[in-house]
């Protein structure tokens, strides 16, 4: 069975954030991700990872002003000093939680910026960073995310231009985070997919569409999904990132099943 973690932005919202720590355990998670990590003291959620006996699976570089509705800065050429300060502050909590992947969100271009600009800063920026976290033993990944539903102009929405621009690049610690959610209002064949882009996953995240809910909730048959990877000896982690359509504890019968 794969290794599944729990994404705290979306799961156990019925508790505190500190809180979901100890409800992901009590679940039977082993890892947990979740969106940023960058409003709690880092030695705060240091413990709460010990004491529940979790592994920081994953988080996202700092993505600009969130609640104004930026998706990330990596594209944007008047950002970059910002985008490479939040690198070093990724760092730092990576550290401390001992978190060997972090995300890196591309961001949404805006409309009066041109293709070729936007696809040279992101290039440079990834490229820096990856420099970077090269020297701490960290993957950075880069996560392709719907334009058609969620976010409208993300520049980097397919898996092709995520693997475009790691093969650009060339950095061995550089890999996709591949979204089954994502993926599937995208591309679909979703198993040929992966299977496809093995060699470049470095991590894979899910929820069921239409809706971003728990699995069983839409189109997408997750018991064959879960078998496939399986079968590819996928060795890293599988991260539920889906809104649950009821309770948290309601919704996780996809792990039983």
């Amino acid at each position: 069975m794969p290794r599944f973690a729990a994404n705290l932005s979306m799961l156990f919202t019925e508790v505190p954030f500190p809180e979901r720590f100890a409800k992901a355990a009590e679940a039977g998670f082993t890892g947990v991700e979740y969106l940023f990590p960058y409003a709690w003291p880092k030695e705060m959620l240091s413990s709460a990872l010990k004491d529940n006996g979790l592994t920081q699976v994953l988080f996202n570089l700092p993505p600009g002003d969130w609640d104004a509705g930026e998706r990330g800065i990596a594209c944007l050429p008047d950002r970059v000093e910002e985008f490479r300060a939040g690198v070093d502050q990724a760092i730092e909590y990576a550290r401390e939680l001992d978190c060997k992947r972090l995300n890196c969100l591309a961001g949404l271009k805006p409309v009066e910026l041109d293709e070729e600009t936007a696809w040279k800063t992101l290039a440079a920026n990834v490229a820096w960073a990856a420099d970077k976290l090269a020297d701490e033993g960290i993957t950075l990944c880069l996560e392709a995310i719907n334009s058609r539903v969620d976010m409208p102009r993300f520049f980097l929405d397919t898996s092709g231009k995520v693997i475009a621009l790691i093969e650009e690049i060339d950095a061995d610690n550089l890999r996709l985070q591949y979204d089954i959610y994502h993926m599937q209002i995208m591309h679909g064949d979703l198993m040929r997919s992966m299977e496809c882009l093995l060699p470049w996953i470095g991590h894979i995240q899910f929820a069921d569409n239409p809706g971003r809910n728990e699995p069983g909730t839409g189109e997408i048959n997750f018991p064959n999904v879960f078998a496939a990877i399986d079968k590819m000896d996928y060795d890293g982690w599988v991260s539920a990132e889906y809104r649950p359509s009821g309770a948290t504890t309601e919704s996780l019968h996809w792990i039983t099943a």
